[in-house]
C-alpha cells in the first residue's frame, strides 16, 4: 500500500511539472523555457523504483492465489504483507484469514512479509532442497487455504494441510518427488514442534486422518 500510493505520488508530480511548464514555457518576453527533463524524470525514476518492487510481488501474489485456488477448489485471494504494514504489525502469526460477522472465514489471506519473502525465494530455486524456512513457508499458505475454505479449529486446518502440503507444493511448480519431500520435512521437523492447540487428532487413524492417497507419515 505505502509503496503504491508513492507511486501514484510520483508520477502524479511528473505530470504536474509537465502541465506546470506547458502552462508558462513562454513568459511575457517571449522567452520559451527549457522542458524540466531533470525534474521530470527524477519523479520517474522514483515512480519506476517503486513500481518494480510492486510488480514483482503482484507476479508472486498472482502465483500463490492460482496454487491456493487449485487446493482450495474455488476462487481464493492471497496477498503479501507490505513494508508499511510490516512496519505497524505486532503480531507474532505467519499469515491469517478474517472471519466475517457470521463467523465464516472470508476466501481471502494476508501472508506476513517474512513467509511471503521465503515464498519468492523457493518459487524462483531449483525446489529441491529448500531451507527449513521455505518448507514452513509453503505451509503457511496452504495453512491459511484451509481456513479460507472453512476449517476453524487449528489443529483440524493444521492437519487438514499437513495432508495437502505436497499437492500446494506441486501446484506451485515443484516435482512429486520434491513436493513429497517437502511434505515429508514439515510433518517429520516442524509439526511435532507446533504449540499446544495446533497438533492431535494428525497422523495415521488419527481424527482428522482424510484418506488422503498420499499422506506424508
Amino acid at each position: 500500500m505505502l509503496l503504491a500510493i508513492l507511486l501514484t505520488g510520483f508520477l502524479a508530480l511528473a505530470a504536474g511539472i509537465a502541465v506546470r511548464w506547458r502552462l508558462r514555457r513562454v513568459d511575457v518576453l517571449g522567452r520559451v523555457a527549457p522542458f524540466p527533463t531533470i525534474r521530470v524524470g527524477l519523479s520517474l525514476a522514483l515512480a519506476l523504483a517503486c513500481a518494480i518492487p510492486l510488480g514483482i510481488q503482484a507476479r508472486v501474489e498472482g502465483r500463490l492465489e492460482r496454487a491456493a485456488t487449485q487446493i482450495a477448489g474455488t476462487p481464493v485471494q492471497v496477498h503479501c504483507q507490505g513494508l508499511g504494514q510490516a512496519f505497524l504489525d505486532l503480531g507474532p502469526e505467519l499469515g491469517f484469514v478474517r472471519w466475517g460477522a457470521d463467523g465464516v472465514p472470508e476466501h481471502s489471506t494476508l501472508i506476513k512479509i517474512t513467509p511471503c519473502a521465503r515464498l519468492r525465494a523457493w518459487l524462483d530455486s531449483a525446489k529441491d532442497h529448500p531451507t527449513l524456512d521455505q518448507v514452513i513457508a509453503v505451509h503457511v499458505l496452504t495453512h491459511e487455504t484451509m481456513h479460507m475454505v472453512g476449517f476453524t479449529e487449528e489443529a483440524h486446518a493444521e492437519c487438514a494441510a499437513v495432508q495437502r502440503d505436497a499437492a500446494m507444493a506441486q501446484a506451485l511448480g515443484a516435482s512429486p518427488a520434491e513436493a513429497a519431500a517437502l511434505a515429508r520435512t514439515y510433518w517429520t521437523e516442524v509439526y511435532p514442534r507446533m504449540p499446544e492447540g495446533y497438533v492431535g487428532g494428525c497422523g495415521a487413524g488419527g481424527q482428522f486422518d482424510e484418506r488422503l492417497p498420499a499422506p506424508p507419515w
